[in-house]
């Protein structure tokens, strides 16, 4: 089937209820569909079914728009073009991507590059757009050597919003996109209604909804997409979550994840995830990233002194172990009390 038949598909399923309602009560419809190469699922709830309709029709466009944007596979998108601009010849950034780079950029340096979404070129050579592959270390040394948002020179005038590509380095949205499509979901609707975005595993969530019912999210074992470890009710922001399960692939009976570090160049596969709460689907789409990448230790370290809400999962002796550690940030446990029980429970 092709990809065009497989959105058309999904794009024609019926909207469908949460829950019974009345006829005089809120009313909540869902749509499903593939964007931004995942699966996503919109719902809104409302006392008028109608507006409902109409606004998860409105939410489908505004991600359809960052998709447009921000797609490495689309041609014309633009950030392709901007990876095919000739090194060296300043290219002019359109407003979003203008607004979103010192986002990027500072996160890039906080982190101390564990986020990085200048990895274009590693993610070919390891074929993570493909079956995967096992890079020999001459070809991994050059694919590296181009690889950072560093390589990207930021003209001294920020109302200029040009860049330069130094070298030939590429971005990808694979650490970002998902977040800043939630990110303008945000700015597009605001809370004129009740939603709920689940976007590859990324939900945000916006508005009180009428019934008085808060979004309950599943947070899953760190090697079982589908077993959940613990759930949190969320009413407001955003939670991100990255794990090796979420997308691996084996060459040669190897493991290999989507999630690259852009300090060294390797693929990481670990038992673990994590799980990041931000006000700003952005920023906690970044951070989900970037914790991962430092690992549980480390990673719990920088959530801890800068205070986010951050929840690692951790198999214990490295294994895929149906029990896990469950060890959340202050920050995480303050804001979802009951998502968590004790400091540092261990759940079968």
């Amino acid at each position: 089937m092709s990809r065009a038949t497989v959105l058309l598909a999904l794009g024609a399923l019926s909207y469908l209820p949460f829950y019974p309602v009345t006829a005089a009560g809120p009313v909540s419809v869902e749509r499903t569909l593939y964007l931004m190469g995942t699966r996503a699922t919109l719902a809104v709830e409302s006392t008028d079914r109608a507006a409902a309709v109409r606004q998860l029709e409105r939410m489908v466009r505004s991600l359809e728009r960052t998709e447009a944007n921000l797609s490495t596979w689309r041609h014309a998108s633009e950030l392709s073009r901007l990876n095919r601009h000739p090194v060296g010849q300043p290219f002019q950034l359109g407003p979003d991507i203008c607004e979103l780079w010192p986002t990027l950029t500072h996160w890039h340096r906080t982190t101390a590059g564990a986020f990085d979404p200048g990895v274009g070129a590693l993610i070919d050579l390891w074929g993570l757009r493909e079956a995967g592959r096992h890079p020999p270390p001459e070809s991994l040394a050059a694919a590296w050597a181009v690889t950072g948002i560093g390589h990207f020179e930021a003209d001294p005038d920020p109302d200029a919003c040009r860049v330069t590509r130094l070298v030939d380095a590429t971005l990808d949205a694979g650490a970002f996109g998902k977040g800043e499509a939630l990110r303008r979901l945000q700015m597009d609707l605001g809370s004129e209604a009740a939603w709920r975005v689940d976007l590859g595993g990324q939900v945000a969530v916006s508005g009180v909804a009428p019934s008085s019912r808060r979004w309950p999210v599943a947070i899953a074992h760190p090697a079982r997409r589908y077993k959940a470890v613990t759930e949190v009710v969320l009413a407001t922001g955003s939670l991100a979550t990255s794990g090796a399960s979420e997308r691996k692939l084996e060459v040669d009976g190897e493991p290999i994840t989507h999630i690259l570090d852009p300090r060294t160049g390797q693929s990481l596969y670990r038992h673990t995830s994590v799980t990041v709460w931000h006000e700003d689907p952005l920023v906690a789409d970044i951070l989900s990233t970037a914790l991962y990448v430092l690992g549980p230790d480390t990673g719990m370290r920088f959530a801890e002194s800068h205070g986010l809400a951050a929840l690692f999962l951790v198999p214990p002796h490295s294994s895929e172990s149906m029990t896990v550690l469950v060890r959340p940030s202050q920050a995480f446990a303050e804001r979802f009390p009951t998502g968590v029980g004790a400091r540092h429970p261990t759940v079968p």
